[in-house]
Parts: C-alpha cells; structure tokens; sequence
C-alpha cells in the first residue's frame, strides 16, 4: 500500500501528496475507513474539470452540509469539519490535471485551499492525495 499506510498510522505529516498507486478507489476507501478515518473521493476523469464541478463534487465527497456555498471561501470553512470525530480524513483526487490544464487559476485556488486545511492544527489530521500523471507541480512530494 506504499505510503498510504504511513500516513494513516502518523509516520507521514498531514498534506497534499502525489500518490501512484493503482489500487481501487474502493480499495483505497477501505484502507483508509478501516484506520479509522474519513475518506473522500473526487473523480476527476469523470467530472471535475471546471472549477464548479470540482467545487460541487469535492462537497459530495465529503459530504458538506446542503448549506455548502460551493466557492473557495465555503470550500476553506467545510474543510475545517471534516474528520471530526475520526483519526482523520484523506481526499483522494484522482485525474486532478483535468483541472489543473483546464483552469489553471482555480487548481492552483484549490490546491492552496486544501493544503491550508492540511497545515493547520485546527481540526483533524486532513491529506490529499493527487493520484495521476500532470503538469509538475514543484513542492508537491510524492507519497510513494
């Protein structure tokens, strides 16, 4: 499982992570439930290629309330709750540079916002994982 199982048990620090791995989604759901923590999963192959549609779908993946704005400011204070009550939560994003060649702007929007919730001490331990081939994306460690 690489280093998914290091971040789960705390070897690796909260962030945002390019991440190899071919398991499953599902797969990746139950290693990261069956740790104890919350789990999120954006399809960005499939939806997610506008900065609505990311907003929209990172707001189903972890179930924000239906008062969720669906902007970068709701975004930034939805993301502050997730995890609430588990070890901690993990976003795995997979076809991110769908986004990222196609708005660049509001990936980079996207990218400061999650990371700032994965910074901060505030709340439970939050990761993204970018899983997929893109644009370089310098700072962004691999979790491989």
């Amino acid at each position: 499982m690489s280093g998914l199982a290091g971040l789960l048990a705390g070897h690796e620090p909260p962030g945002t992570y390019l991440w190899h791995s071919a398991l499953e989604a599902d797969d990746v759901r139950h290693a990261v439930e069956h740790a104890g923590w919350a789990y999120g999963h954006v399809d960005g192959w499939t939806g997610a290629d506008t900065r609505a549609a990311f907003l929209a779908a990172v707001g189903e993946a972890l179930a924000f309330p239906a008062h969720y704005g669906q902007n970068f400011d709701a975004l930034a204070d939805c993301l502050y709750d997730v995890g609430t009550g588990r070890a901690g939560a993990v976003l795995l994003w997979d076809g991110w540079a769908t986004l990222a060649r196609a708005d660049e702007r509001a990936f980079s929007v996207a990218l400061s916002v999650l990371g700032a919730r994965s910074h901060t001490d505030r709340g439970a331990p939050f990761s993204v994982l970018l899983r997929g081939d893109g644009p370089g994306l310098p700072g962004i460690t691999s979790l491989d």
